[in-house]
């Protein structure tokens, strides 16, 4: 559904017969960007945002940073399934500024995100989408991924070809403790789990168990783990 309301901004929500879309992306660190176009000056301003309250924020923000700039157009996405997204041409001609930066919004696959390009004197219309690539090649994106925390106990024979098993299969090793046996913490790719699962139960002979803890939503940057959000 597309409704335009009065404010001159455009909010999209996604009904429940809309085709979904898993979480790709997030971004970890907010990022900023400036080109230059035919004398006209674009900011392109980049933040990860939880809901409408923090994009209301960055946007009241960003006008007062730039208070001196002729438009300060945006676009968000919120939610895990992109259920709400906004898009402002403040001022700019009907669909040229925050329709753009929406679409680039939206192609990059980047949940959670708002991008705010501040426009300072004329130019050419189509730099608001250049402005919003810009800055999000600036900021610091994270790929974000559906997936379950385990935990396996074995013996100190064992333990070598588990680590084997999980560097295989790029399955990340949180934590590893070290008592009478070894127990080991790994966050288990969703679409893995199973094919993991049995391939422990092939190799030890049903000797060595997989205990699921909690299924997560993580990501991976500066080959660092974060978990988003988790439901036990």
């Amino acid at each position: 559904m597309t409704k335009e309301i009065s404010t001159g901004i455009i909010l999209i929500e996604n009904t429940a017969s809309c085709k979904r879309r898993a979480i790709l992306k997030r971004v970890h660190k907010d990022g900023s960007a400036q080109i230059t176009e035919k004398k006209s000056r674009f900011i392109g301003d980049v933040y990860n945002i939880e809901n409408e309250e923090d994009a209301l924020y960055y946007i009241n923000e960003t006008k007062k940073k730039y208070w001196d700039a002729r438009h300060h157009c945006y676009a968000y996405i919120i939610g895990n399934n992109n259920e709400i997204k906004r898009f402002s041409d403040d001022g700019e001609p009907s669909g040229t500024a925050g329709k753009p930066i929406l679409d680039v919004l939206d192609k990059s696959g980047i949940a959670n995100c708002l991008i705010i390009v501040t426009r300072y004197f004329g130019g050419l219309i189509r730099a608001y989408s250049e402005a919003a690539k810009s800055g999000i090649e600036a900021s610091g994106i994270m790929e974000v991924k559906k997936g379950i925390q385990a935990q396996i106990d074995a013996d100190y024979n064992s333990f070598g070809k588990i680590q084997y098993m999980c560097m295989e299969r790029n399955i990340i090793i949180t934590d590893t403790e070290y008592g009478e046996n070894v127990h080991i913490n790994m966050i288990i790719e969703e679409s893995e789990y199973a094919h993991f699962q049995k391939a422990v139960a092939d190799a030890f002979a049903g000797r060595l168990e997989i205990v699921k803890n909690d299924n997560v939503i993580f990501g991976i940057y500066d080959g660092m783990v974060q978990i988003l959000t988790s439901n036990n």
